[in-house]
């Protein structure tokens, strides 16, 4: 839990965000049992106010620079203001199944 740890701290000091949830997906890929390489990041922020989402994806992308140039391997980011966040009643699709390669045995 040390990358989702780190994960969370640097949003939550970065953008003050009403929700997040980091979920590891992990256990979902080809990878080995403990790994921390992917994730699912729902951040829901006044911060993304006037912002498309590509503009939000690319201020966590940078915000998470260290992380993805090292253990994480994938984000799914689902990223929202207070008020689209509102209107989609907290919800956010659920990631689809690993489509790299076969999980061991």
């Amino acid at each position: 839990m040390i990358v989702q740890s780190g994960i969370e701290h640097k949003i939550q000091d970065a953008l003050r965000p009403v929700f997040l949830q980091v979920a590891n997906e992990s256990h979902m890929h080809n990878v080995p049992a403990g790994s921390e390489s992917h994730f699912k990041v729902t951040v829901v922020s006044a911060e993304f106010d006037g912002k498309l989402p590509v503009a939000r994806h690319r201020m966590l992308n940078q915000l998470l620079r260290e992380e993805l140039e090292g253990p994480v391997h994938a984000l799914s980011l689902h990223t929202f203001t207070p008020e689209e966040w509102q209107e989609r009643q907290g919800q956010t699709r659920n990631s689809p199944p690993c489509q790299g390669g076969s999980k061991p045995g």
